[in-house]
């Protein structure tokens, strides 16, 4: 499905020429175009039935859209349309590889590519459902339009860092080296803190639109600009929330979640921890994937009507 070719912004002649850094053309590809002029690589998942709803998925650092593929296909079942595109400078999309000039550009473009949808499915209620980085990018999206958005699904969402990479230390140490060195790599994400599921794990480090070029400083700015911004935010935060952490995340401090649901003012807002589970919950120990996967369907299903287990997780 293409979509935004109404967007004034839209040249074909010039997506004729332009090709994702995997070297496709994106005249082929489903894409928008952003205030940047950036083009961007979307994904839809369109159900059988007309759509009750929408959904943006916002994916993580790092990674792309497409790594939600079970996910969205399951909520297709529940009769909603899924939407998403890889962030600036992931997967398909244009952009040096995890850079971003500032975090609310995410932000921005998640905007645009919600007001797109809503222009071709007028009154349909929006979702959104993130997990680390993308989970941030949904709190500063809901944060920034309230009363917009129907509600979100937050999984190991990004709110505090890791204790073991931001200490006061570390943190003053990158500040000084984004005014020196800020495309200097702080190293690859540890696949191996991303899962107990090995399985798992092999299908992210074999993954080709996975960026292995380590975190660079001016990134790691920007992921701590990020954690500022969201905790300025989740008080003002009063969408209707369903959050789902692990509480041996190395990654995304647990302590975040607890904070997230103290702090914010959704009158409706559920939080369910997983003992001894790493990072990526929809993609852990079968048992909890499961779990995530039914909790997300039971929770999206009771605020749109639609008939929960439409869709079995995988």
């Amino acid at each position: 499905m293409e979509t935004g070719l109404e967007d004034p912004s839209r040249m074909p002649e010039e997506s004729s020429l332009r090709r994702t850094p995997q070297n496709v053309p994106y005249q082929n590809l489903p894409h928008l175009i952003n205030a940047d002029g950036q083009y961007l690589f979307c994904r839809y998942w369109k159900p059988t039935a007309t759509p009750k709803a929408l959904i943006f998925v916002s994916h993580g650092a790092g990674e792309h859209c497409g790594r939600y593929d079970e996910l969205a296909r399951m909520l297709t079942g529940l009769d909603l349309l899924v939407f998403a595109h890889d962030h600036v400078g992931h997967g398909q999309s244009e952009g040096g590889r995890m850079v971003v000039s500032d975090f609310h550009v995410f932000i921005r473009d998640v905007l645009q590519h919600v007001d797109l949808m809503q222009k071709e499915h007028p009154g349909l209620p929006v979702f959104l459902l993130g997990h680390s980085m993308g989970g941030a990018i949904v709190i500063l999206t809901a944060a920034e339009r309230p009363g917009h958005f129907s509600g979100m699904v937050l999984i190991s969402p990004l709110v505090l860092a890791s204790p073991e990479s931001a200490t006061t230390f570390k943190i003053l140490a990158a500040k000084v080296l984004n005014l020196v060195l800020p495309n200097l790599s702080l190293g690859p994400i540890d696949s191996s803190v991303l899962s107990r599921n090995k399985a798992e794990v092999d299908v992210y480090n074999s993954d080709p639109l996975i960026c292995r070029a380590g975190l660079k400083v001016c990134f790691g700015i920007q992921l701590l600009n990020a954690v500022a911004r969201v905790e300025r935010a989740v008080p003002k935060v009063t969408v209707p929330f369903l959050l789902l952490q692990g509480s041996a995340d190395r990654l995304c401090d647990s302590k975040g979640a607890y904070l997230l649901m103290e702090s914010a003012k959704s009158q409706d807002k559920t939080l369910k921890i997983y003992d001894g589970a790493y990072h990526m919950l929809h993609r852990e120990l079968p048992e909890v994937t499961s779990s995530v996967f039914h909790e997300i369907n039971t929770w999206v299903s009771q605020r749109t009507g639609a008939v929960a287990g439409a869709r079995s997780p995988p």
